[in-house]
């Protein structure tokens, strides 16, 4: 996830739990309540590790990008 974060500048959900799923099999990915295949947890918690305040949650847009500086200072950015 970050290397692909680091080369594009941006990061969507559904385009990065379908790579971890077919590179690194389902066992790390679910289905959340709506049905739909998610990120498992504990992958997106060493994901945020990783970042910490480098990249922000682009709340509408269902990505993570690089922050930038006039991001408010919060992960998550509506």
């Amino acid at each position: 996830m970050l290397d692909e974060l680091t080369r594009s500048g941006e990061l969507y959900q559904e385009t990065a739990v379908s790579h971890i799923a077919m590179k690194f099999g389902y066992e790390f990915t679910y289905d959340n309540e709506n049905g739909n295949l998610a990120i498992r947890r504990d992958v997106l918690a060493a994901f945020r590790r990783l970042t910490k305040d480098s990249v922000v949650w682009e709340r509408e847009d269902r990505c993570w990008r690089k922050r930038k500086m006039d991001d408010k200072p919060t992960k998550q950015q509506d």
